[in-house]
């Protein structure tokens, strides 16, 4: 008997919505694995089983693709950052901000490395730098509440809910690897840091060695 030759595999037929959502998927995991340098249309096509064609008439291009996949990281971040920062004790909310960065690390691994690489090209959102000060900016408030209960003066507020949310930021960073210990425990560890260096705050610091003098 001759052998019938093996069925090519029927390629299921998208809309247009669901084969964007399908190229911004794989676009999101090649960003994450590679890099923006080192991926390519060709690459991108091939895994979605599309044309070249297909990725430019969606996005005009690699970078179309890449500012979207990065809008919408930064859109979730920021969104779990100001939901985190809603209600609650100073203290709880800074808790809340911690875990709720650890959490996105934690579910959305591919988008923050996308995000804590330099961004080559131009978003609506801005960078992640951008959206670091927008959450400094939340927490600001957060500050000046305590610096006007402790009588101290709230124009530092602003420098101190920087150097906080950068701190909490370099640590996800780090955490992004490590992944130990568990989540709750370094939001603690952040938190202690945080607050009782807040609790014994020098309200006029000054360096004990003067340097440039």
């Amino acid at each position: 008997m001759t052998e019938r030759p093996a069925r090519l595999p029927v390629r299921t037929r998208m809309t247009g919505t669901q084969r964007r959502e399908q190229l911004i998927d794989v676009g999101r995991a090649l960003f994450a694995e590679k890099g923006f340098e080192a991926t390519s249309i060709e690459e991108i096509a091939v895994r979605a089983a599309v044309s070249k064609p297909a990725v430019y008439e969606h996005f005009g291009g690699k970078e179309g693709l890449y500012a979207v996949v990065v809008d919408r990281e930064m859109h979730e971040l920021l969104h779990r950052i100001t939901s985190a920062l809603s209600a609650g004790h100073p203290r709880i909310r800074l808790e809340q901000v911690a875990v709720a960065l650890l959490t996105y690390v934690e579910d959305s691994t591919d988008g923050f490395r996308i995000l804590v690489r330099d961004s080559p090209v131009a978003t609506s959102s801005g960078t992640f730098s951008s959206l670091l000060n927008e959450a400094a900016n939340q927490v600001e408030h957060i500050m000046a509440e305590e610096f006007t209960a402790r009588g101290f003066d709230s124009l530092f507020a602003n420098l101190y809910a920087q150097s906080l949310v950068g701190m909490v930021a370099l640590t996800a960073q780090w955490w992004l690897d490590e992944r130990q210990p568990a989540k709750e425990e370094v939001a603690a560890h952040l938190v202690n840091l945080c607050w009782n260096g807040l609790s014994n705050l020098d309200p006029a610091p000054r360096l004990l060695r003067p340097h440039g003098r």
